[in-house]
């Protein structure tokens, strides 16, 4: 058993590091780490950690690791970390490096000791997301009941222990931000014990979870967001370190970045990022928050380049700014959100009615007449997860509450005093968040302010526009220092309860506040007059169900959200479904966003539709039969999404060589294809194929007749006999509805009989 856990390191440690200080050269800290490790190396007992429980789960494992047989003879840093901490996040790059630098054979071995701090955070099944999502490629042990964490009395998450080669506790290190030390201690350790002989060469039988896993359109987006047109979706899909631009049937129309990270500025093809989160757009310029490059980077989708507008791709401590924006270090931004600065306004004399001013903007003047208050979207707020605070980037000279006037480009703090806490206050600066990671802006009356997702508080917090208060919405409770009120409870102000939010959306149209209440695989709905907070859709289950209704379907860690201008439809980043969802607000309905590659379809841009396209489609065999379905009514621009599924004799299999595809034909209305996915691949008849479809805004009739058809090549399983089999779907239309927002849903189901 470990001596007094850690403390019992903790004397002679803590000579060791104030001789450290004293120290000039790299010579001279090697030396006196080596007299240490002598030191610690002849006592008459180990400080050891006790064996890690054989009934313990495992990732990136073959199996069990016993410390003191499977690890004797190495080099062990156990990394104390819970996947939600960004401290836990920003230590990652640095144990890259190290694990980069010595591998098993050198004798030095990472193992990663999950001690959770929510309860979502327990369960195996999101620890492996965890795993994958930020691409951890040692062993993790899931230490559910924190029992190695209480046995080494470890009090902070990230907490990093080096092991000797006997099990035996040499350092720690508390906290981020100990790059340099953590490769000194573990260097001049391999380098004591292989001096006596004590370190193995063999290898640990790593099995890397992501090598399991299949290939997906997404992976882990984090974030997504509705240009105000509704038409294009913008999707963080973070884990293939790219920025997707769809339309909103999910047919791509830009691929920026991916799929492997880095850090590059562009053409889209060249462009590079790291794990991005926060999405902002406006006509057609992206804002994008580069998370685990420290970079605010901007998307100019007219000239297809990529540039960089804020941080210097390190990891910044500054917690004031006020730098040029590509001279400012930041830290972690997480969500992106346009904003309103003030403007200076003095006027200089009236004329009946009317006012005439003068408009103070940087270093010029210019006299008009009653101009407003504030400038539009000429502020990108900034969640600022890495250093607990809000800040801005202006775009335009403008001035912010409570601030000084202040040129274009500079980027700095605007709420938050960079202390961890659920702290609110009538001053910006004097406020604390924990974590903040979701942005959205009110700015209509009487709100005018930014609601914040504080997900290490689990609360929802609002920032005036008008004087910078930071107030409480819901969740959480009145102790700014405990950041473990949590749970999942609908209510009011603080009697509500969330887990770990990250994202936030305003809508418009109904005053209301959706949140990504993430560790509840929930969405919930705050009114933010009556702080009333429920759950609008999920379980609570984290698992992956459309089901009849909002409250049927599940989620799995949602981590982003947006509501189109109009209102009627809501876009979830299904983060680790590895799915965009979309959420019908007038119907109820719930569906899958599919994403389409250019590649996979044929999309014609011009009318007329081209007819080489249509002439490539295939034939269905003549005994094919015809479903005539019900008239359907539609609006111009109405978005439908054909649910096929079809059911294979008994004792059938797919021919999964052949093109089993599924295609759309209009005879006699061919302007109905204009920017249609014509045609796409039915891979698997197991599960429903969505096909999805946009009415032009511009109909040529009021009447139309659209044919779904599919192909399919089956053979019996003992492989006696394939087939073709086709079956084509007609669906009359009556265009004349005006619920352009809305999402249809037709299913189309057919089973095969047997010849």
């Amino acid at each position: 058993m470990a001596a007094g856990g850690l403390a019992g390191l903790l004397p002679a440690q803590t000579q060791l590091e104030y001789a450290l200080l004293d120290a000039d050269t790299a010579q001279e800290k090697e030396n006196l780490v080596y007299q240490y490790l002598k030191k610690m190396d002849s006592r008459e007992r180990d400080l050891a950690v006790p064996e890690l429980g054989g009934d313990l789960q495992w990732l990136n494992t073959e199996g069990p690791i016993s410390l003191h047989k499977d690890l004797c003879g190495k080099v062990v840093v156990l990394d104390f970390f819970t996947y939600c901490c960004i401290n836990c996040l920003h230590l990652l790059p640095d144990l890259h490096a190290l694990e980069h630098q010595y591998s098993d054979k050198d004798g030095l071995i990472i193992v990663g000791v999950h001690s959770a701090k929510f309860p979502n955070e327990k369960v195996l099944d999101n620890i492996k997301s965890a795993v994958l999502r930020y691409n951890i490629v040692h062993p993790v042990v899931n230490d559910a009941d924190a029992t190695l964490w209480h046995e080494l009395e470890v009090s902070c998450w990230p907490t990093l222990v080096i092991l000797g080669p006997r099990g035996n506790m040499l350092f720690s290190l508390v906290g981020e931000g100990h790059r340099e030390k953590l490769f000194l201690f573990t260097s001049m350790t391999l380098k004591f014990y292989k001096e006596r002989g004590q370190i193995k060469d063999n290898s640990i039988g790593i099995k890397l979870y992501r090598d399991s896993l299949p290939p997906s359109p997404l992976l882990f987006p984090g974030k997504v967001t509705v240009d105000n047109s509704g038409e294009r979706l913008v999707i963080a899909d973070t884990g293939h370190h790219r920025i997707l631009v769809t339309q909103k049937n999910g047919q791509i129309l830009h691929t920026i970045g991916g799929p492997n990270s880095g850090r590059r500025d562009g053409r889209f093809s060249e462009a590079a990022f790291n794990s991005p989160q926060g999405i902002a757009i406006k006509n057609n310029v992206i804002y994008v928050a580069d998370t685990e490059n420290h970079l605010i980077r901007k998307i100019d989708l007219e000239l297809e380049v990529v540039t960089t507008v804020a941080g210097i791709g390190i990891q910044g401590v500054d917690k004031e700014g006020g730098a040029k924006a590509e001279e400012q270090p930041i830290s972690s931004p997480w969500d992106v959100v346009f904003g309103n600065s003030k403007c200076f306004v003095v006027p200089l004399h009236s004329r009946g009615s009317t006012f005439s001013f003068s408009i103070i903007h940087g270093d010029s003047s210019l006299t008009l007449q009653k101009v407003s208050g504030t400038q539009e979207d000429d502020v990108l707020w900034i969640a600022m997860a890495g250093i607990h605070q809000v800040w801005a980037l202006m775009l335009e000279g403008g001035k912010l509450p409570k601030g000084s006037d202040l040129k274009k480009g500079v980027c700095l703090r605007f709420a938050g005093s960079g202390n961890e806490e659920n702290r609110n206050n009538a001053y910006p600066h004097k406020a604390g968040f924990a974590q903040p990671s979701g942005l959205c802006l009110a700015s209509e009356e009487p709100w005018n302010c930014l609601f914040v997702a504080d997900s290490e508080s689990s609360t929802v917090r609002t920032i005036s526009l008008k004087d910078g208060a930071v107030k409480h919405l819901v969740g959480g409770e009145r102790d700014p220092l405990n950041l473990f009120a949590f749970g999942d409870v609908d209510g009011a102000g603080i009697n509500a309860k969330l887990q770990h939010p990250l994202g936030v959306t305003w809508d418009k149209k109904r005053k209301l506040l959706y949140v990504a209440d993430s560790y509840n695989h929930k969405i919930k709905v705050v009114d933010p007059k009556m702080k009333n907070c429920a759950t609008l859709a999920g379980t609570g289950e984290a698992s992956n169900i459309i089901g009849s209704s909002f409250t049927q379907s599940t989620f799995n860690e949602p981590g982003g959200l947006c509501v189109e201008e109009s209102g009627g439809l809501m876009y979830v980043a299904d983060t680790n479904n590895h799915q965009i969802k979309v959420l019908d607000l007038e119907t109820k309905i719930l569906s899958m966003l599919p994403i389409l590659h250019p590649e996979a379809c044929d999309v014609p841009d011009n009318l007329p539709v081209q007819k080489d396209k249509i002439t490539n489609l295939p034939k269905l065999p003549k005994s094919a039969p015809n479903v005539q379905l019900p008239s359907l009514t539609v609006a111009p621009g109405q978005t439908i999404q054909f649910l096929l599924k079809l059911t294979l004799p008994p004792d059938s299999k797919l021919n999964e060589e052949a093109p089993n595809s599924w295609f759309i034909t209009a005879e006699d209305n061919t302007w109905l294809l204009q920017g249609q996915c014509l045609s796409g691949e039915i891979r698997d008849v197991s599960c429903q194929t969505i096909i999805p479809f946009q009415l032009p805004r511009s109909c040529q009739s009021a009447e139309a007749i659209l044919a779904i058809k599919a192909c399919l090549y089956y053979c019996s399983k003992g492989g006696s006999a394939c087939m073709m089999k086709g079956i084509s779907f007609s669906q009359p239309l009556w265009i004349g509805g005006t619920n352009q927002g809305s999402l249809t849903q037709i299913e189309l189901i057919h089973t095969f009989l047997t010849n």
